[in-house]
């Protein structure tokens, strides 16, 4: 799931799987075991259901009960089920515990910005506002919307964009580059990229959707091609993965004379795949999108996941830009003071999905992590600064600290602690 929590608990199989449980029930119920009388079935949809119904909540209270100390981040995503019905789910995650609210499918719902709060809010309610630090759903704008309503009914509740979704977003806006007015310069430096996107694709799909060449590739590699998902890019950078490390097994299929007899039915494209698959500059293109999106695709490894990592996004946003412009600089064999086209349009985009992603919250966090006031930290890059001396970090922990402490007094105090914490004095 692209917000990051994971949904193997209990509860989901309680209130998304109700309609199997009944199912299997009756099914046992008309199917006698021989030395079995199993319970029949208003037994099974009544009384036992209620029954593991009580103990799975049993097995959940130890996981509300951390709510109020720890906080709790609310998630939402949404998607299709296998009827293809639109889906929004609701899960909370606390600590890396995360938990299933509930599910509501909304075809025919107009699916604005109120419609979004409301149903944040029957969660709100349920968790209870108090114990809620965050909302994080997609960048859709109508999520964006929702949550700000959020926010300015309840101010110590932060709306935070998926990180996940925004890196997913920033390969896209990279290895798709669509070709508009606006987006002229980009695409004139990014194009090449979605050339090479189709190529695979399309060798892929020659390959896997005809079974005598998919045999034919199976008799020369172990690893199998890989299909990507639409609602993930970055899928496809594990495509292009995949295609690098079956490369060899590639080439020894289509110089085989068996690739000459099964291309009998399409003979320009099997030409075209063969090419393609035998281009060493095709695999040099490959090796340099895998090198430069590699801090991208490991940042969203490591955000996508039931661990808490909020305190460490914004420096791993800084770190994976720094790292996409050294392998683009080592590329093009160019030094740090001289200018890339290439690299001002990649930079730029991912610029610009940070300063859409960046939260108060997470410079909040961010401050609160004494390892980036340590000077084994700092002294690793000649540009780093402390979170307390620097100006956008300070601007927007002000900003979270006026929302939390509306209190002037009360927040001088919490300011006053601060400084102890940056200073290390007292119980720091």
């Amino acid at each position: 799931m692209p917000i990051g929590a994971g949904c193997s608990t209990p509860g989901i199989v309680l209130q998304l799987d109700k309609e199997s449980i009944l199912c299997q029930g009756a099914y046992a119920a008309s199917n006698p075991i021989s030395g079995y009388n199993p319970p029949n079935y208003n037994s099974v949809r009544t009384t036992i259901l209620q029954r593991e119904k009580t103990h799975v909540e049993r097995l959940m209270e130890p996981i509300r009960g951390t709510w109020q100390q720890k906080g709790v981040s609310i998630c939402s995503d949404g998607w299709a089920d296998a009827q293809r019905r639109p889906i929004i789910n609701f899960m909370t995650v606390c600590e890396g515990k995360s938990m299933f609210l509930n599910v509501v499918n909304v075809e025919g719902e107009v699916k604005n910005k109120y419609f979004i709060q409301a149903q944040l809010e029957k969660c709100i309610t349920e968790v209870r506002p108090k114990n809620i630090i965050q909302i994080i759903t997609d960048n859709a704008s109508t999520c964006k919307a929702a949550g700000g309503l959020v926010e300015g009914t309840r101010p110590h509740i932060f709306w935070t964009p998926c990180v996940v979704h925004t890196l997913n977003l920033a390969i896209k806006n990279i290895c798709a580059a669509k070709n508009t007015e606006a987006n002229a310069m980009a695409y004139a430096q990014l194009h090449w990229i979605t050339e090479i996107s189709d190529d695979t694709l399309f060798m892929k799909n020659f390959i896997m959707n005809h079974s005598m060449r998919l045999s034919t590739f199976n008799d020369y590699s172990k690893m199998k091609l890989l299909s990507i998902a639409d609602t993930r890019f970055d899928s496809w950078i594990i495509m292009l993965k995949r295609f690098k490390v079956v490369n060899r097994g590639l080439q020894d299929m289509v110089l085989n004379d068996r690739w000459s007899l099964y291309r009998e039915d399409d003979v320009g494209k099997a030409q075209f795949v063969k090419e393609k698959v035998l281009d060493d500059l095709l695999w040099d293109k490959i090796d340099f999108i895998l090198d430069f999106t590699g801090p991208i695709y490991e940042m969203i490894r490591v955000t996508d996941t039931d661990t808490p990592c909020l305190h460490l996004v914004y420096d791993m946003w800084n770190t994976m830009i720094k790292k996409v412009k050294q392998a683009i600089y080592k590329h093009e064999d160019k030094r740090d003071n001289e200018e890339s086209p290439f690299y001002k349009v990649v930079h730029k985009i991912l610029v610009d999905r940070w300063n859409n992603n960046n939260t108060p919250l997470q410079c909040l966090a961010h401050s609160l992590v004494p390892m980036y006031y340590h000077s084994t930290w700092l002294n690793e890059n000649v540009n780093r600064q402390a979170p307390n001396q620097d100006l956008e970090i300070s601007t927007e922990r002000a900003k979270c600290l006026r929302r939390y402490y509306p209190n002037p007094d009360e927040r001088r105090a919490v300011n006053l602690k601060y400084a102890k914490f940056v200073g290390g004095f007292g119980g720091f």
